[in-house]
């Protein structure tokens, strides 16, 4: 399939070179067409789509590679590395007692989209389409809960493993979710207003044009990291950068040493990435080291890495594996959507005391399409942040990430050998576990004590 005696450096400066050239076209696209304003389309996402139209899985028109649908691997070990390195210390009793009901709603939204829609694809799905693949219902959550990222990293998995139709789907669900995200969020966001469950904005058009265009003015621009390092040794972003980029090698050459000893085994780089960066983290906290490491500038890194993703990502997909199961396809993206609904918003509801609007518009753009629309989506309901959502989610994210990962790494492995059923069956039982926690501790909120109007804390006068 690749070819790599034609791969030289100058391959990789020309795959850059176009779509870093449609990031800025697709950065033009957002500053001066209103409806793409309107619907918050990210000018990745847009890259990508060019990529995808003009390149060689549509008309054949821009020299890309076929490298390109190997660089999301890449890329999202360099993401999975800098996550250590940007994460602050935390404890895990300030996790429980601050944000127990938080973590719950994160894990649950994590292991029941993750356990249904496996189960969907396993018993219904391929009960209907025989030859489907055992892992075709978790494309969905593969793409939604995980984003592009995690597309990546399943489909370089599964590749490894003997699907290598897996990454064009996972990619082509992570598309439709961060299209659906922005698109359902604007549309819940505008009823919400309108029905009173917005606790910081009465009417969507309060919304300031940075949003919309994504350019600052001059009033509202913040540094994007500090300085740590000298420059007469070597440049502070230079100095980050290899640390990020050490991880994500150490990450490669573990995967690659345990393959080459044991084949069988195919570990996720990323998986090793990360782990490789939490061992880093480590050291440097024990060696005062971190107090040179800027998260921002770890963080701009990864957001850096992550726009890449996204656009070769979805110029990568191939359209004829896609129109190869086109219906299957919207089948499960159609349950999907309709499962993820009801999570967001019910368990929104019942587990969270106050501003559960807030909380759960976040989570629609986390569990559809990624961090970032989760992000962009809040500020439109919180403009200034004072729901504290945000600080929230960071914390219960800690002690989530972990299972994420981890799920990550088996589900192709499990699929593989036919032992998918029971993996998707014991994240279901976990589920029940956490909701049985949930209501034990309080956290759950009964459906006679939810009060209508502005925010779950106060009560309507109608």
């Amino acid at each position: 399939m690749f070819n790599l005696a034609n791969y030289t450096p100058w391959v990789l400066f020309t795959d850059l070179g176009i779509i870093l050239g449609l990031l800025l076209i697709g950065k033009i696209i957002r500053v001066k067409v209103k409806l793409v304003q309107k619907l918050f389309i990210p000018p990745s996402l847009l890259a990508g789509l060019l990529g995808l139209i003009f390149g060689p899985n549509g008309l054949g028109w821009l020299p890309l590679s076929n490298f390109i649908s190997v660089y999301p691997a890449v890329l999202i070990a360099v993401v999975f590395g800098a996550l250590p390195l940007s994460s602050p210390k935390f404890k895990m009793k300030e996790v429980a007692g601050r944000v127990g009901p938080m973590w719950a709603y994160s894990q649950l939204g994590m292991l029941i989209q993750w356990s249904v829609m496996g189960l969907f694809g396993l018993w219904v799905l391929k009960w209907i389409w025989p030859n489907l693949h055992d892992a075709f219902g978790v494309m969905l959550p593969t793409g939604f809960y995980g984003g592009h990222g995690t597309a990546a990293a399943i489909g370089a998995a599964f590749d490894g493993l003997g699907w290598d139709e897996a990454a064009s789907l996972g990619m082509t669900t992570a598309t439709v979710g961060i299209i659906l995200a922005i698109v359902g969020g604007l549309f819940f966001i505008k009823m919400a207003a309108r029905k009173g469950h917005t606790s910081y904005i009465v009417d969507f058009a309060e919304l300031p044009q940075e949003l919309r265009s994504g350019l600052l003015p001059k009033e509202k621009r913040e540094p994007s990291g500090e300085i740590t390092t000298s420059p007469i040794s070597v440049d502070s972003l230079t100095f980050h950068l290899g640390l990020v980029v050490l991880a994500a090698f150490g990450g490669y050459m573990i995967s690659q040493g345990v393959k080459m000893w044991y084949p069988k085994l195919e570990l996720p780089i990323f998986s090793c990435a990360f782990i490789v960066g939490l061992v880093l983290k480590k050291i440097f906290d024990a060696t005062k080291v971190s107090q040179y490491i800027d998260p921002k500038t770890t963080g701009s890194i990864s957001s850096t890495a992550t726009d890449l993703l996204v656009a070769f990502g979805v110029a990568s997909i191939k359209l004829g594996v896609v129109l190869k199961y086109a219906v299957p396809l919207i089948v499960l993206i159609v349950v999907g959507i309709g499962l993820t609904v009801f999570m967001v918003f019910y368990f929104g509801r019942h587990l969270h005391r106050k501003d559960w609007f807030e909380k759960s518009i976040f989570a629609w753009g986390w569990w559809t399409g990624t961090m970032a629309m989760g992000i962009a989506l809040l500020r439109i309901v919180d403009p200034k942040m004072m729901s504290k959502a945000l600080d929230d989610y960071a914390l219960a994210y800690l002690p989530c990430a972990p299972v994420e990962i981890l799920l990550i790494t088996i589900v192709p492995i499990m699929f593989t050998a036919g032992q998918g059923a029971w993996l998707m069956l014991i994240c279901l039982a976990i589920s029940a576990v956490l909701l049985f926690l949930a209501s034990r501790l309080k956290w759950w909120i009964p459906t006679k004590d939810l009060q209508p109007g502005r925010g779950q804390q106060t009560v309507s006068n109608e």
